[in-house]
Formats: C-alpha cells, sequence, structure tokens
C-alpha cells in the first residue's frame, strides 16, 4: 500500500469509509469487524468514522464505539491506524440528518468521542458541516481550542466551498490538515476545492468516491467509460475509480464505504492499479 500524508501523519493512500457498518442496512457486528480487520490486513491504516453514524435513535456513537472493538480484538498493527471522527451533525433516527455547529456543541462532541474511541487525543477531528446559523469562524474556533488543549492531534473540514476553506486555514492554521468533501467520477462540483487543497498541501478526503459506479455503468453516464476502462484492465469499475481518483492529485485520499471484507479488500488494491495516460484522458473526459 502506497502512503499519503495528512500533515505530518503518514497514512495509506486508500482509507476506510465505515459508515454503512452502523446506517441503515448495516450488517451484522461479525461481518463488521471482519470488514475492519480485512481492510488492515490490506495496509489500510485510515479509518473514517462520526459520532453521527448510526441508524436508530439512541445510538449516538455506535460507528465509534464499534471502531473501538474491532481495533482492540485484532491484535498487533492497530495502533497504527488512524482514526478520523467528526462532530457537528446528528440523527434523529428518522433517516434525517441535522446540523449543530455551537462551539460548545462541538467541544461536548468531541469529549464523547473521545469517551467511545478509548484515546486520550483524536487522530483527526473533523467538523462535520457548516452551521448556516452559526458564524463558521465560530465553530472554527472551538476545534482551534481543541487542538490548543491537546485533545485532537490534527483538524479537518468537511462539506465546504473555497472561501470557508481559506477561512479554516486562517483560523486553524497548523492543524488544518484536511478536507472531506463530496467527489466522484459522477459529481466533480467540488473541483476548485481540491485545487486549492493541492496548492495548500492539505489532504483530500472525498467522500462517496464511488458515487454508485457500479450502477451507473449500467445506466450510462460517466460510469459507462469507467466500466470501458475497467473491462480493458481486467478489473472492477469500482477499483478503476479510485485508481482515476489517486492519479488525479497527490494529495488525494479517497475512504470508499465498506461492508463487506471482499470489498474494502477490492477497493485496497486500487493503489497498484496503473492506469494509461490515454485510459486517464479518457475518463477525465467522461
Amino acid at each position: 500500500m502506497i502512503t499519503r500524508r495528512l500533515g505530518t501523519i503518514e497514512t495509506s493512500a486508500i482509507g476506510l469509509g465505515a459508515m454503512p457498518l452502523s446506517v441503515e442496512g448495516r450488517p451484522d457486528e461479525a461481518r463488521a469487524i471482519a470488514t475492519i480487520h480485512a481492510a488492515l490486513d490490506a495496509g489500510i491504516t485510515l479509518i473514517d468514522t462520526a459520532d453521527s453514524y448510526h441508524w436508530h435513535a439512541g445510538e449516538l456513537g455506535h460507528n465509534e464505539e464499534l471502531i473501538a472493538r474491532a481495533l482492540a480484538s485484532y491484535g498487533p498493527g492497530a495502533d497504527h491506524v488512524l482514526v478520523a471522527t467528526k462532530g457537528g451533525r446528528g440523527r434523529p433516527g428518522d433517516g434525517s440528518w441535522t446540523i449543530t455547529g455551537d462551539p460548545a456543541h462541538l467541544k461536548r462532541a468531541c469529549e464523547g468521542s473521545l469517551r467511545r474511541l478509548g484515546v486520550e487525543a483524536i487522530g483527526l477531528y473533523q467538523q462535520h458541516h457548516p452551521d448556516r446559523t452559526v458564524p463558521y469562524a465560530d465553530s472554527l474556533g472551538a476545534v482551534r481550542e481543541l487542538y490548543e488543549e491537546g485533545k485532537i492531534l490534527a483538524a479537518g473540514i468537511s462539506n465546504v466551498d473555497v472561501t470557508q476553506l481559506r477561512l479554516a486555514r486562517e483560523i486553524l492554521g497548523e492543524a488544518l490538515v484536511s478536507v472531506q468533501n463530496e467527489y466522484s467520477p459522477a459529481v466533480r462540483t467540488h473541483q476548485p476545492v481540491l485545487d486549492l487543497c493541492t496548492e495548500l498541501g492539505l489532504a483530500f478526503l472525498p467522500w462517496s468516491p464511488l458515487g454508485g459506479i457500479g450502477r451507473s455503468a449500467e445506466l450510462g453516464g460517466a460510469g459507462e467509460e469507467f466500466a470501458k476502462v475497467a473491462a480493458e484492465l481486467g478489473v472492477s469499475p469500482q477499483r478503476v475509480a479510485l485508481a482515476w481518483l489517486l492519479a488525479g492529485s497527490p494529495v488525494t485520499v479517497p475512504i470508499p464505504g465498506a461492508s463487506r471484507p471482499e470489498t474494502i479488500r477490492d477497493s485496497a488494491a486500487a493503489p497498484d492499479l496503473q492506469l494509461s495516460p490515454e485510459q486517464l484522458t479518457r475518463l477525465d473526459a467522461a
């Protein structure tokens, strides 16, 4: 597994997006833990989670607790895993999502994540989503205070535009190491944010990096070209999508979701897939 950097942290070029292990349609715990263990076996050292990754009401932190149990049962090697969690969103249990950027809430959320993960400091703590009812600078200020207090080792932001990214850079300074926005073959609207991350040397963690590539391959659109390249190489369209993302910028670290061991094993093989210049040109234009 090749590596990339989040600030001073070296991590695998592919991470595990753990949300599918705790939300609607989640697998049983045995398969969920087997999926996390398979990711580690494949060389993945970054796991992305959030306190809001759960299904039912009253399950706050379900995904964080699951990850903590999986790491505790893995044995040697788990100490090198960077767990990146987020605060600032909620799930009432009816399928909807809420946003809370209040500084006091973010600090409480961080304390809860520390407790559930069983750590003294969170490796990467991300403000999950800007809250239109709270000045973004106030939310970022709370994250900065968590960093200064030693409760988080690095900070990230998510679901932001270029203006918000520049503000975060100003307020968080050296603490800011990553940005997590949606980006995939089907969704490229955050290209300006990715370009700025590349310029600033900030890691860009695209969420939903596959964007339903398997289904879109059947329905046409961008996925059709990815399916053609996959057929040429004898691999899955999903692996091609991740290899394309990695080729797009040296700061990109995709975090594909998985709920089965075989799925994350396939994703973990993406850094070894070499796409030709001609194939990259076709995929860029898809």
